[in-house]
């Protein structure tokens, strides 16, 4: 039976473990959990991003944020307490990486480097992208506002989204197109 729980309703103990799995089915240059310990900035990231994220959730937002800033500052990541993330998330290379406060990101999503899940400036309440599960947003790509993200998404590095993108495709370019579409 497939386990269906939210990372709020896990122990961070669990979590962690399928990060670490994650990390090691997702990064041919991880090969054991050692490694993943030891070089994987972007699993550490995660981690604290959980803690903060349940200070936020229990209304200690300005020690979530002041948690988030030191977070930001030791691994060059940026993770917003206020978003929502699924489990088993990766992260490969992951120096740059921004993700808004409104962002939500499914289960086993993959970014890489520089990777920015932000907003356009001009929107209020829900401004951040929304991604599905098992998406991928390849190095640098750049996905602004609320825009919906479906399942099985690959994103090409560099490209720059401002609209959804439906399930079961690829997309490459600025501005985004579809290059694949698997019905």
């Amino acid at each position: 039976m497939e386990d269906t729980r939210t990372p709020e309703e896990m122990s961070l103990r669990e979590l962690r473990e399928e990060d670490i799995e994650a990390l090691l089915r997702e990064d041919p240059a991880m090969n054991s959990a050692e490694e993943v310990l030891a070089y994987s900035a972007g699993v550490r990231a995660i981690w604290e991003y959980r803690r903060f994220h349940r200070m936020w959730l229990e209304g200690d937002k300005l020690g979530a944020l002041r948690r988030a800033q030191a977070c930001r500052n030791r691994y060059g990541i940026e993770i917003h307490p206020g978003a929502t993330i699924g489990r088993r998330l990766s992260i490969d290379h992951g120096m740059g990486i921004v993700i808004g406060e409104t962002a939500v990101l499914g289960n086993d999503c993959k970014l890489y480097h520089g990777v920015t899940l932000g907003g356009t400036g001009k929107e209020t309440g829900k401004r951040h992208p929304t991604l599905g599960d098992n998406v991928m947003v390849g190095a640098r790509a750049t996905v602004l506002g609320s825009v919906t993200i479906g399942d099985n998404v690959k994103i090409g590095a560099g490209a720059v989204v401002l609209n959804d993108v439906p399930a079961n495709t690829t997309a490459v370019g600025i501005p985004v197109r579809i290059i694949y579409h698997n019905r």
